[in-house]
């Protein structure tokens, strides 16, 4: 809801800046979906990486 009101207020004070960010928001949110993808990917297999590595551990009855 303070979102809403934040909007409104730059609109009524500076609507060109509040259409560009409008604008804008899509097209920076797109640029940076590959960054968002990598990133998912490269966790996903740090995760992966940290399991083999505790695998032993585990088998060998310690407590994570």
């Amino acid at each position: 809801m303070w979102t809403f009101f934040t909007w409104l207020i730059l609109f009524i004070l500076c609507w060109p800046l509040a259409l560009l960010a409008l604008v804008a928001y899509p097209i920076v949110w797109l640029l940076l979906l590959p960054f968002r993808i990598v990133g998912i990917a490269v966790g996903g297999v740090l995760e992966l990486l940290k399991a083999i590595l505790f695998l032993p551990a585990r088998l060998l009855g310690a407590r994570a």
